[in-house]
């Protein structure tokens, strides 16, 4: 099919590329002397960030840092597509199946979790995803199943709301599917789960004459939707997250939602960069998170490859060299390298981390708000259930997934 070119519903006036005075350097030991980092970090990890700065170097040049704005639709075999469960840990509180109908992402993010922020491959949408959406249901959920309970995340691999799954109505079929599946089951135990950085722009993009907005109403209570937001100098964030709607807007979202009686209080709150974690910023920002409704929130640090480090370190620089220091000092140490999230990507320092939680935390109980947490970050910070449980007061466990979407789970 015909590659699709579209303008973007959000973008930044910075941009990776005309930033006054910006140019990829070379991290290794010289510099990071050169800033007072206090770490002295392993040969292998000195390796990763001096391939890293090569690499930035080279799609610096190229211009290849942030996706081209256009997509490519395409057909699937359905019958052929496996299933993809989104369990890493092995302790999700519900079987979760990954909803993932594009390949690539056109958000653009630096950090991204899925490609260490490299978005050089085409963008793939695939047109009749929604198929695969009514077979998984129908299997899990439909008539003959076992009719467990089942979240099905929308979407861990991208963005659910971009403009190649907007812009093809992609977006808008899943949804009627799951629509469609509840009203020929009422007894099903299948919930979507919606994880996004959707701003309002995207919740009131209309296909056929009807909004995600509506679409979201019309699930009501079989669904979430939990916004994705960062802890970060916004100047930082907008050039990390190009595409993104700023927060602002993602803010006003989750108020649309809340207004149409979607359960949209819960946020995942990530990446946080724990140099900027002061004491005012924890309060100005759960202060507006507060504001928008969010009563609960999942933190989860920036984690990164090396080679992915050296330029987000790069970036963060360019703003405040204090804080790249800092940055560095909390992932490079030698007793550090074996905190790795999934994928190898190294967390910040176990013993910041820790401090950063019990702040943000001791805040946000001032704001009635609570904490979910994943099971592997509980493990690897050793995290009792008292201090947050695996259930929390407000229902949220993990990710955010509240739990009383299920009737008989309290």
């Amino acid at each position: 099919m015909a590659v699709i070119k579209y303008q973007p519903f959000y973008s930044h006036a910075s941009r990776v590329y005309n930033l006054p005075g910006f140019g990829p350097g070379r991290i290794d030991r010289e510099y990071l002397r050169s800033l007072g980092v206090a770490a002295e970090p392993s040969g292998s990890t000195l390796q990763g960030l001096e391939r890293g700065s090569e690499v930035f170097a080279r799609r610096f040049s190229e211009r290849t840092l942030i996706p081209l704005t256009e997509f490519r639709l395409e057909e699937a075999d359905i019958d052929s597509v496996v299933p993809e469960i989104h369990n890493y840990t092995g302790r999700c509180p519900a079987l979760t199946y990954e909803i993932n109908p594009v390949r690539g992402c056109g958000v653009g993010c630096q950090y991204c979790l899925v490609t260490d922020g490299v978005h050089e491959q085409e963008l793939v949408a695939i047109d009749n995803y929604h198929l695969y959406v009514r077979t998984l249901l129908e299997r899990f959920n439909g008539p003959g199943s076992d009719n467990a309970n089942h979240y099905y995340y929308f979407s861990p691999k991208t963005e659910a709301f971009q403009e190649a799954t907007l812009l093809s109505g992609i977006a808008h079929r899943v949804l009627q599917e799951f629509i469609d599946h509840f009203e020929r089951f009422p007894a099903s135990r299948a919930r979507l789960f919606v994880a996004s950085k959707a701003g309002v722009r995207h919740l009131e993009y209309r296909w056929n004459g009807v909004s995600v907005l509506e679409l979201f109403s019309r699930l009501s209570d079989r669904m979430q939707f939990n916004t994705s937001v960062s802890i970060m100098p916004d100047a930082f964030r907008d050039i990390l997250e190009p595409y993104a709607a700023p927060l602002s807007e993602r803010l006003a979202a989750v108020k649309l939602c809340r207004d149409a009686g979607i359960q949209s209080n819960s946020a995942l709150v990530q990446p946080i960069v724990i140099p900027y974690l002061t004491r005012e910023h924890i309060e100005e920002f759960f202060t507006a998170l507060s504001g928008a409704g969010i009563i609960n929130y999942k933190p989860e640090f920036l984690t990164a490859c090396m080679e992915n480090l050296a330029m987000l370190g790069q970036y963060l620089g360019y703003f405040d060299k204090g804080l790249e220091k800092e940055l560095y000092d909390a992932y490079l140490s030698p007793s550090n390298a074996d905190h790795l999230k999934q994928r190898g990507r190294t967390a910040p320092d176990r013993a910041m981390s820790v401090d950063a939680i019990r702040r943000m935390s001791a805040f946000t109980d001032t704001l009635g708000m609570s904490v979910s947490i994943c099971y592997w970050v509980r493990k690897q910070l050793g995290i009792s259930e008292e201090d947050i449980p695996l259930v929390n007061r407000n229902g949220f466990q993990c990710l955010g997934y509240q739990r009383r979407l299920f009737p008989d789970v309290l």
